[in-house]
């Protein structure tokens, strides 16, 4: 066989570094995939079949990865202990679908941990919008919005008014397509 015989290409990969939730608490987060699956074909989010997560940093190029990520993730984890983030706001990313997140507080905690990871793996590797000039924490919701329900789906955020405290309990990584764990560092609860 040659080169251009398909079971011989290498196929890219990419990798994901996230904090998530696979504590009671992710409940709730879960009860808002459920409640914004309306405005989408599909439930984007639990057909994905990974917890509540808040993404870090999102890379296409698989070449920085064994040893950089697991670096990473022994350097962000070394002190970091469960992570209890309050959500109370929903918003949007707009775009052709349109995706709905939940906002969680300013964080310290979270801040520093992204800069950590950041730090460790050259952020030009990394996707533009996970970089730390133009990161913004987030919760997704939802990835693939209907055109014809942006205006529910708007007025759905607009309305919501509760606090959501959900504790994150895990640092990892995956790879995808498709989603697959890679490593993963379990948080314990604070002394």
């Amino acid at each position: 066989m040659n080169a251009r015989n398909s079971s011989y290409r290498r196929v890219a990969m990419g990798f994901a570094i996230s904090v998530r939730s696979d504590h009671p608490s992710a409940e709730s987060i879960r009860m808002l995939w459920r409640d914004v699956e309306r405005f989408e074909d599909k439930p984007s989010m639990a057909l994905l079949g990974y917890p509540p997560h808040i993404t870090l940093a999102i890379y296409d190029d698989d070449t920085v990865f064994d040893t950089d990520v697991r670096a990473a993730l022994d350097q962000a984890s070394c002190d970091l202990h469960t992570l209890t983030l309050v959500f109370d706001t929903i918003r949007t990313f707009d775009g052709v679908p349109m995706t709905m997140w939940a906002a969680p507080r300013p964080n310290m905690i979270l801040l520093n941990v992204h800069k950590v990871i950041h730090s460790l793996i050259d952020p030009v590797n990394c996707r533009p919008y996970y970089r730390p000039s133009a990161w913004v924490a987030h919760c997704t919701l939802a990835t693939s919005v209907r055109n014809d329900q942006r205006k529910a789906a708007l007025s759905f955020a607009a309305a919501f008014r509760r606090e959501l405290e959900v504790t994150f309990d895990a640092l990892d990584c995956i790879h995808f397509p498709p989603l697959s764990p890679f490593d993963l560092r379990t948080l314990s609860p604070p002394p």
